[in-house]
């Protein structure tokens, strides 16, 4: 076992690790932040995306120790300093983005980072980088209309499903 010490959520952590650990199985078991959901051990679903140093990566595929040092934010640390939800999550309430929920925090940690990289996507470049999220319940329509919405984009061109 090996020490390993991260910022997560704006907080200091450290924790016991084995060489193998994945950072998913850290942020689930070893901080109790199970809001990084993993749906398939295989990189394929996005449900376990978290931001690390300020880029989304699917913390299924990525050792807990080769993290040392990193500023790691889930789904927990995306809600406002006053805990309100974020313009992103918001908007996924706000436009149905969700149905049975268990892709949400990964789609929510995916699309905070287009939106950090590209403030104004078009419903194509979403649609593009949100490939890697799978959502076997909605259709991804609201989730593409969430997304714009939290761009501050009209929605109202968008059919309603």
């Amino acid at each position: 076992m090996t020490t390993v010490t991260m910022t997560v959520n704006g907080r200091p952590v450290s924790g016991e690790v084995e060489g193998r650990t994945l950072l998913a199985e850290f942020l689930r078991e070893g901080l109790r932040l199970t809001g990084t959901h993993i749906g398939c051990d295989t990189s394929q679903c996005g449900a376990c995306v978290v931001h690390v140093n300020g880029r989304a990566i699917k913390s299924c595929t990525a050792l807990a120790l080769d993290l040392e040092g990193a500023e790691v934010v889930t789904i927990e640390g995306m809600a406002n300093p006053d805990g309100s939800l974020s313009r992103v999550q918001q908007a996924f309430q706000d436009h149905h983005g969700l149905q049975c929920g268990y892709c949400t925090p990964g789609m929510v940690m995916s699309a905070a980072a287009l939106l950090q990289d590209n403030p104004k996507p078009s419903v194509e470049q979403i649609r593009e980088h949100l490939e890697g999220n799978i959502c076997r319940c909605t259709g991804y329509h609201n989730i593409v209309k969430a997304v714009l919405a939290a761009s501050g984009q009209d929605v109202s061109a968008l059919a309603a499903e």
